[in-house]
């Protein structure tokens, strides 16, 4: 019989890192988080150098975070981004997270992959904020990024999608460049 079911876990220790008692209001404040949990998330063992958080933009509310299990859960698209956006999605029971009206941030330690890109524009999310750049973790790590559109900015604004990058980028690619120089894969 085949699996009817997926099955993907966070590990227990991102409840330590992230707050949901309080508000994160500032594009460092969420950026820092999400950098804080992929420098974890290297840390534990527990997944590759990637974190992501979703907020609701006007509270700062915390509604969902995720790190990179690629390896431990033999899953492909289980970037720090999807997993954050699946978590969101399921918390507040919607597939596109805005379309009650309320805007949300999606706040990444890197820049997204081709995968998380195109996942950014269907999740229903209308702020990126980024802190290294795709060149950086090619730079630092042994990750392929993907293909983007030339302009995948322009696309995103097009799109309705505000971008801001190099949040806390030296702090990024800190991450980044520990784990490269580590040369442990997980």
């Amino acid at each position: 019989m085949l699996p009817l079911q997926i099955h993907l876990t966070l590990p227990p220790w991102m409840g330590d890192v992230a707050d949901i008692g309080r508000p994160y209001m500032s594009d460092e404040e969420r950026v820092g988080l999400a950098i804080e949990l992929s420098r974890r998330n290297v840390a534990q063992q527990s997944g590759g150098p990637f974190g992501a958080a979703v907020f609701d933009a006007e509270s700062g509310r915390l509604i969902a975070i995720g790190v990179n299990r690629v390896v431990p859960q033999s899953c492909s698209v289980a970037h720090a981004e999807i997993m954050a956006l699946m978590v969101a999605q399921q918390r507040l029971g919607q597939h596109r997270i805005n379309q009650a009206g309320s805007r949300y941030v999606l706040a990444t330690s890197s820049q997204p992959c081709c995968q998380c890109y195109g996942a950014t524009v269907w999740a229903g999310i209308d702020e990126l904020l980024i802190g290294a750049r795709a060149e950086d973790v090619e730079e630092l790590t042994e990750f392929d990024e993907g293909p983007l559109p030339s302009d995948w900015i322009g696309e995103l604004e097009r799109r309705g999608i505000a971008v801001r990058r190099d949040i806390l980028r030296d702090q990024a690619r800190s991450v980044l460049a520990d784990y490269g120089a580590a040369g442990t894969v997980y």
